[in-house]
């Protein structure tokens, strides 16, 4: 997965610790005694049921499955098994929720409020989340930004996404300005230009709950969404882009989707917001009784 499939860190490890459960599970704890081959479909099933009993949800068990899956058809790549025990394991698909998202007007007072210009953590707090919602980069993409990828002169950055792969983001001038302030505080809190483009004080590159935390920070009393993380900032600028008319391909490649279904889900929030707007604006919408037609 690592290696061939150039999937991310996250992925591996989540597939890693799914392997591990099974093995304790199989093994009672004495992972020595561990033998993939002497296993059966009920087996497998046996310990689906226990990781849902622990309380695992239905996206997380069917990672679970995959997992498994994915593991027995290499031991059958390379000659070990001849069948799959794994295959047989059938889960209902979960629901798709729609993503949890920030509304305009509450975006617009976020970034029109006041902050200490002066002050290195605060320009640096508001502008992780103004380049969230500007550009719709993930959290990681954030994280792995180097200072040589953020062009202010062209106004582009280069992130790295999903399986390594590159794209540019082009960004605006309120983004511009931003960018050129942090960067002259960063010049007080260290010596020489870092690797990454953003810092703690000293230099020292941020970690993925520093993040989280100054996303939760800066939208709490601001926001009413029902989760207050970097990826809500993605969903937003994604949903605000397609609901002022934005094509849906070019969102798509913003966003550094694979798929264009991926990016679809956004428009059933637009879609979603068009019937609300509807039911609260239109005075036909209202009417209760009568014979309105279709």
């Amino acid at each position: 997965m690592r290696c061939e499939l150039n999937y991310s860190a996250h992925t591996v490890l989540s597939y890693r610790t799914d392997l591990e459960q099974w093995r304790d599970f199989a093994t009672g704890g004495n992972t020595g005694d561990f033998n993939p081959l002497d296993v059966t479909t009920g087996d497998l099933r046996q310990w689906i049921l226990n990781r849902a009993s622990a309380g695992d949800g239905a996206r997380t068990l069917r990672r679970k499955a995959t997992a498994l899956r994915s593991f027995y058809k290499y031991l059958m790549r390379n000659g070990h098994i001849d069948r799959n025990p794994a295959s047989d394991l059938i889960l209902a698909k979960p629901d798709k929720p729609l993503p949890n998202f920030i509304r305009p007007h509450e975006t617009e007072s976020l970034f029109d409020e006041t902050f200490d210009r002066e002050n290195f953590l605060e320009t640096r707090d508001r502008l992780i989340l103004l380049m969230l919602y500007t550009t719709g980069m993930r959290r990681a993409e954030l994280l792995t930004l180097t200072d040589v990828n953020v062009d202010t002169a062209r106004c582009e950055l280069k992130v790295l996404g999903k399986r390594n792969k590159e794209r540019i983001i082009p960004f605006g001038s309120e983004l511009k300005e931003m960018i050129e302030l942090y960067r002259t505080l960063r010049m007080q809190e260290t010596t020489k230009t870092p690797e990454f483009f953003f810092v703690r004080p000293g230099g020292f590159p941020l970690y993925p709950m520093l993040v989280e935390r100054v996303v939760k920070t800066g939208l709490t009393g601001k926001a009413h969404a029902a989760k207050l993380s970097p990826h809500v900032m993605r969903h937003s600028c994604a949903t605000d882009l397609l609901n002022n008319g934005a094509d849906i391909t070019a969102v798509q490649q913003l966003l550094g989707h694979t798929s264009l279904r991926t990016t679809q889900v956004y428009t059933h929030l637009t879609y979603r917001e068009l019937q609300n707007n509807y039911q609260l604006a239109h005075p036909r919408a209202q009417k209760k009784g009568g014979n309105h037609g279709s």
